[in-house]
């Protein structure tokens, strides 16, 4: 189960920076955590150019922790920026680190969203 982890982190990365275009020259490094059963995954994601290794991430700027059985779940499903955002208000996932990084992502997610909304009432 764990060989098909790398995937799907790169999986869901690129929906996010597909739907979000405007994070794709971010360069920040990612380190993501998937609980397990009695156990951690850790990977690190390096932006932009999408490295993902199973390492501590020890220069990660964002932490991400997230159950495992709850990220393939979302990973599955398609999941949208809408949703992950849902995930995070609702506890189901965590990010930490850099107090600049989470506001920026948020802030760029936010004004996406805005746009996506106004394109949508203006059809």
């Amino acid at each position: 189960m764990s060989s098909d982890a790398p995937q799907l982190i790169e999986q869901a990365v690129r929906g996010v920076l597909e739907e979000v275009p405007a994070l794709q020259p971010l360069k920040l490094v990612v380190g993501i955590d998937l609980h397990g059963r009695g156990d951690i995954q850790q990977y690190r994601v390096q932006l932009p150019e999408m490295k993902i290794t199973k390492d501590l991430g020890t220069d990660a700027r964002v932490r991400i922790e997230i159950r495992r059985d709850f990220f393939n779940l979302m990973v599955e499903h398609g999941a949208k920026v809408a949703d992950w955002e849902q995930a995070f208000r609702e506890g189901r996932a965590k990010a930490t680190g850099v107090q600049q990084y989470l506001q920026l992502i948020a802030r760029v997610v936010e004004k996406h969203q805005e746009r996506a909304r106004l394109r949508r009432a203006h059809k």
